[in-house]
């Protein structure tokens, strides 16, 4: 507990200085509502935002998506929660604090590689919002302007991405599959999501659901599908893809044009792994046996921050939109 106290002390005295603070999060203390704040003082205005971090080669990157997102106006806060407990404190050393007028950047070192620990409910998290993201995604200042605004449209209970996925019923073997569908979706990933602090609790805290944690931790995969179960339980709706400009290093299809980094880095994702797919369907299938309901519901269509011009005319030899300003 003293260390705990230790914790909150350090973020008391070092709040809105951008300090670098090496910790660990107790999870015996993340369901006990006594070590959280209270959720009334909680900010409806700003977002925390939480990096996954575990590969130390990737560093480099995270330091750099760790400071743009510190800059950004609407961020409160960003953690950075290292899931590899083998990695000296020196290597983190490179997480450094961020300047002037940035939020404060916190290392927080999980006990564990459990990837349930990305939804533990923390301390230092003073944000009715927080941004779910991975170390390998770069979302452009103005796209997670607008995907918090679109958050907080829907009354704070979607869940809110920029890369969406779906679960479909394979009727012959009667069971659920992952599938990427071109007209709707009831899924959206931790690759970037948006989402109530409320909840990291229900996730985390919810007897019901420990078997399906387990699950997780026995896989490595699929908590971000665990998360979308929880939230369409919650709140009756599905989750709400919205457009924007996003950096994908992590994606597999990188062919390495900018550089070897791009396919290193590529290679490492889960989703570079054999047979991904099939395991992210028969986590669906188990959630719905553990839970005794299918909660996943489709959505359709994405939300755009703007609505141009559709028509194409030719400019200077070529065919553009006709709203374009040469």
């Amino acid at each position: 507990m003293w260390r705990k106290l230790l914790f909150l002390l350090v973020l008391v005295l070092f709040s809105g200085v951008s300090p670098l603070l090496s910790s660990s999060e107790s999870y015996s203390d993340a369901c006990d509502a006594r070590s959280l704040p209270d959720p009334l003082t909680l900010r409806p205005d700003r977002l925390t935002v939480l990096i996954n971090g575990y590969s130390e080669a990737r560093l480099p990157l995270l330091n750099t998506l760790a400071a743009s997102y510190a800059a950004h106006p609407l961020v409160d806060a960003v953690l950075v929660l290292w899931g590899d407990p083998s990695t000296p404190a020196a290597t983190l050393a490179s997480l450094s604090s961020q300047g002037d007028g940035s939020a404060s950047v916190f290392v927080v070192r999980n006990p564990s590689t459990s990837l349930n620990a990305r939804f533990l409910p923390r301390a230092a998290i003073r944000t009715r919002a927080v941004a779910v993201c991975d170390d390998d995604v770069e979302i452009d200042s103005r796209t997670l302007s607008f995907a918090f605004s679109v958050w907080g449209s829907r009354g704070g209970v979607a869940l809110v991405g920029l890369f969406a996925r779906s679960h479909d019923l394979d009727l012959e073997r009667r069971r659920w599959i992952y599938a990427v569908h071109p007209d709707r979706y009831s899924i959206v990933l931790t690759k970037f999501m948006i989402l109530s602090v409320d909840y990291l609790r229900q996730y985390s805290c919810w007897g019901r659901l420990s078997e399906a944690r387990r699950l997780v931790d026995r896989e490595r995969n699929c908590e971000d599908i665990l998360m979308n179960f929880v939230a369409a339980k919650a709140s009756g709706v599905g989750p709400v893809l919205v457009g924007g400009r996003v950096r994908d290093w992590g994606d597999p299809r990188n062919n390495g044009s900018g550089g070897g980094a791009e396919v290193a880095i590529g290679r490492m994702g889960l989703s570079a792994r054999h047979g991904h797919r099939k395991k992210r369907g028969d986590c669906i299938t188990e959630f719905h046996r553990m839970l005794g309901e299918m909660p996943l519901k489709y959505s359709y269509g994405k939300v755009v921050d703007g609505v141009g011009e559709q028509g194409l005319c030719e400019k200077g030899g070529k065919l553009v939109l006709c709203d374009r300003q040469d």
